[in-house]
């Protein structure tokens, strides 16, 4: 293979490596400026019969789009090509500079509990955006992790659905069998070891990376349990209990047992890191006249001690005791119940969380966490007027609530109460200034009131705070764009575009401010930046037409306008623009069929009548051409260029009189007209001399 050239363009040059599924190599790509090097994958059926090839095809072809919708995402190579060259498949990707994890977790060397926390959540979030695209990685291990040189950043690569189209057998005609579990030995649940693997396999796989990371063992040195067949691990390590708890859970021998959603462990790792880091100090004496919030701590109560110390008070003291038994039993009934309704929110199970929470707000009418969350659970289910209701209730027992008075701002945006959002933005800010988010879903709101130099300054604010949010500076770009502040708004989207390289809509807008300073060919090559990192982008080939007509290159035009009728095909200006291209390019026959389709999705169309009639009077069909002018004028009478164009086409049927009224119709509506002002004088001299032409015989 090497120094062969694929397809005309990937010529090998070394070999990476290979096994059961195929070989790796790395080409340079002969086509582009600089022969950049790129990663050539080869894959191999394990059958030439016609009908596994036929079956490897489809797969090859399925996965192929799988991988290309998750090359959108910064930390998984980019798919630039996939193609079949005498019945072997190829896929061609991103190349990454950097090394893998296994060179990191090297055996004896152990990380801290820190260390394996942040580990796990720049894994976590890669395979969040993964599990949101409906994917099982199938094959995590420390191989298939690359921490990229350039930023240190991981980049998950060697997806397992890619190596199920080698390990395929057709079988009993026609039937798929998989010949060969998928995965790596040490990071295989029993599961997919079966053939059956769920979202939670690659969850299992991770949590043996932060096992392997923390003890220094390799997953084959781990012991079981003979019984449970469950990981016994702890011994090796010093971790808190709670970390311990969490890994268990994620590597649980019962899939049906471990964390249902990657999520919920981020969120369980993030409330680690922050119990791990909070300072405890001494309450503080409660305000006069204002009543302590309920909250519900995270411990138990002494169990059997306080129920035998209530159980003598009770005895002792009668009714006394009696009321204050009841009031401890409804607080402890209100912590479970609470703690149930959380994690049935975790568990996004959001009509069971709010049935809950009910019986907490039963129980204690005056807990501001169970209102708050009654709030969330209704916000999940869209009920937005019941959120309302339910955030306020909080706010009222605790006016301070940061988080009740940002989730009632974000509620009220819902609703589209704009101004009322950003009062409860602010003072949610008040109370917690740094909280970025919350500047940007005010910029939000202050952009649907137009008020767009304010938003500015509200995304000002959201970056000062994380300036390494790439949808931060996209945002304030298009606030900027709004301003027509159009060179402060490309500084702002270059600013995304170095945080996230292949963001297409800021490509694309950056494209848009450009085209407003009529620097077009600069926005021609941010539109097409945009529809390389997403080709179905139908704005930006729609917009790089309109461009690419300004500066009269047609052809290129036709092009651009075809792509966006291929990605919205009911969108009636993408056919109105293409057969106006076509029309300019003297295709006229095309161009009437492209005006068709924008008059059949938007029959009342003035422009579509009037850029038919156009062609039909280039292909001297004069009678349908006033048909189509006629159309163009009943959905707008005042546009004089149809009246101007249907007077041409009755001056060519000589019917100089209908021609002439039709002229001054033009000119009526266009006094300043002066190709209108022409054909009339021309036409009134014309009828003239025929007039004394007749007298005269």
């Amino acid at each position: 293979m090497l120094g062969n050239i694929l397809v005309g363009r990937y010529q090998i040059i070394s070999h990476l490596g290979g096994g059961g599924f195929g070989e790796t190599f790395v080409a340079f790509d002969t086509q582009l400026p600089g022969k950049p090097k790129c990663v050539v994958k080869k894959l191999q059926p394990q059958s030439q019969d016609p009908i596994t090839l036929q079956t490897a095809r489809r797969l090859f072809d399925t996965e192929a789009q799988v991988l290309y919708k998750l090359g959108t995402n910064e930390h998984i190579p980019l798919l630039l090509a996939y193609f079949e060259e005498n019945q072997e498949f190829y896929l061609v990707q991103e190349f990454i500079t950097g090394h893998d994890l296994s060179q990191e977790l090297v055996p004896g060397k152990k990380f801290s509990q820190e260390e394996v926390i942040k580990l796990l959540q720049s894994i976590l979030k890669i395979l969040e955006f993964v599990h949101q695209q409906n994917v099982i990685h199938r094959d995590i291990n420390p191989h298939n992790i690359l921490r990229r040189d350039t930023d240190g950043q991981l980049v998950l690569i060697d997806f397992g659905a890619v190596k199920e189209i080698t390990t395929q057998a057709i079988v009993n005609s026609g039937q798929i069998q998989q010949t060969i579990a998928i995965g790596t030995p040490g990071y295989i649940p029993s599961e997919q070891a079966q053939g059956n693997p769920k979202f939670s396999s690659d969850i299992y796989a991770v949590g043996i990376m932060g096992i392997q990371a923390l003890t220094g063992l390799d997953p084959s040195q781990f012991n079981q349990d003979t019984i449970t067949n469950e990981i016994v691990w702890r011994e090796q390590t010093e971790v808190t209990p709670e970390f311990a708890n969490l890994l268990d859970k994620m590597v649980c021998y019962d899939f049906r047992e471990r964390y249902s959603s990657v999520n919920q462990i981020l969120q369980h790792l993030q409330d680690l890191q922050f119990s791990n880091t909070m300072v405890v100090s001494p309450p503080p004496a409660n305000p006069p006249n204002q009543q302590p919030s309920k909250s519900f701590p995270k411990y138990k109560y002494k169990g059997i001690l306080i129920r035998a110390f209530l159980i003598l008070i009770v005895i002792g003291c009668g009714g006394v005791g009696s009321f204050f038994l009841v009031n401890a039993i409804n607080a402890k009934n209100a912590n479970s119940l609470y703690r149930q309704a959380t994690i049935l929110s975790d568990l996004q199970r959001h009509e069971d969380a709010l049935a809950t929470y009910e019986k907490v707000i039963a129980l204690q009418a005056d807990s501001s966490q169970a209102w708050y969350g009654k709030g969330k659970s209704l916000y999940a289910l869209k009920q937005y007027k019941q959120a309302l209701v339910a955030y306020e209730k909080a706010i009222q027992i605790q006016p301070d609530y940061f988080d009740s008075w940002s989730d009632r701002g974000l509620t009220l945006d819902k609703l589209k109460r704009y101004q009322e959002a950003i009062y409860a933005f602010d003072k949610a800010l008040q109370i917690q200034n740094d909280k970025p988010n919350i500047w940007a879903a005010k910029g939000k709101a202050l952009m649907n009131l137009k008020q767009y130099d304010e938003a500015v300054l509200a995304y000002d604010q959201a970056i000062n705070f994380n300036s390494d949010n790439y949808n931060y500076w996209y945002q304030k770009g298009i606030a900027l764009h709004q301003s027509q502040r159009y060179e402060d708004a490309i500084t702002s989207f270059d600013r995304s575009l170095e945080i996230k390289s292949n963001y297409a809509s800021a490509w694309y807008h950056r494209g848009n401010a450009f085209a407003n300073l009529n620097r077009y060919r600069n926005a021609i090559k941010s539109y097409d930046k945009a529809v390389e990192y997403q080709e179905n982008y139908y704005q930006a080939w729609l917009s790089k037409g309109n461009v690419l007509i300004t500066i009269q290159r047609y052809p290129e035009a036709v092009v651009a306008f075809t792509q966006a009728t291929k990605y919205s095909p009911r969108n009636s200006q993408a056919w109105y623009y293409l057969g106006w291209s076509l029309h300019q390019n003297q295709r006229y026959e095309e161009a009437i069929n492209a005006f068709n389709q924008a008059i059949n999705l938007k029959p009342n169309s003035y422009q579509s009548w009037y850029g038919k009639g156009n062609s039909l009077y280039q292909l001297a069909q004069y009678p349908a051409a006033i048909k189509s002018y006629n159309r163009a004028i009943r959905y707008n009478k005042n546009h004089a260029e149809s009246w101007y164009s249907k007077g041409n086409s009755l001056f060519n049927l000589q019917q100089y009189q209908q021609a002439i009224a039709s002229y001054k119709q033009a000119i009526k509506y266009k006094p300043n007209y002066q190709q209108a002002k022409q054909a009339l004088q021309k036409t009134q001299e014309l009828l003239a001399d025929k007039n004394n032409e007749r007298k005269s015989d």
